[in-house]
């Protein structure tokens, strides 16, 4: 079982990874399920190893708290010092996979200049999105037909997928993401 880390804890050592390739078992990468990109490819969640990652789940066509984590997390991609910059992903996860097909969620990313590589959006299916924001702690509820209630969680998972930190609110300082981005980049 994965066990989500509070947001007032620090970073724990990095977990290094497997000479022999298997996943430590607190890796969100465990999880089953195949994800779509906003480039429509399909891919098991462990594929997103080897980077550290930052990931927050979001609806694209959100209209009141999306659009500022979108914001804090431009802003924590901006704060990674450059020489880790190619060692960290960004990855934004819809709550929404019926409306956010791979079509609109490339649209989105090209609109919020998030099109390059290292910003992946990412759907599965709505049991894969549920059981995915239970190990995330991420609580969130379609409240309308377009619209949900959601939680506001960045989280950052070391290279293997094991959480090592979340921060929850909205247009935080960053502190803590940023240093424990950089602690865990800079362990491999």
């Amino acid at each position: 079982m994965i066990v989500a880390c509070s947001s007032d804890s620090e970073p724990s050592s990095a977990v290094e990874p497997d000479e022999r390739g298997e996943l430590p078992e607190m890796s969100v990468y465990q999880l089953p399920g195949i994800w779509t990109n906003q480039d429509n490819e399909d891919f098991p969640l462990e594929e997103l190893r080897g980077k550290v990652t930052v990931m927050v789940m979001i609806y694209t066509s959100c209209k009141a708290a999306c659009p500022r984590l979108i914001s804090d997390m431009r802003r924590i991609e901006k704060q990674v010092p450059e020489k880790y910059k190619s060692e960290v992903q960004y990855v934004m996860v819809s709550i929404d996979p019926e409306t956010d097909t791979p079509e609109k969620m490339k649209e989105f990313s090209i609109e919020n200049e998030m099109a390059d590589e290292k910003w992946i959006f990412i759907r599965s299916t709505e049991e894969n999105t549920r059981e995915f924001a239970t190990v995330l702690a991420v609580n969130y509820k379609r409240i309308s037909p377009i619209d949900f209630s959601h939680s506001n969680i960045i989280s950052v998972f070391d290279k293997d997928g094991v959480m090592q930190y979340q921060q929850e609110g909205l247009d935080l300082k960053h502190e803590k993401t940023i240093r424990t981005i950089t602690e865990l980049a800079g362990n491999g």
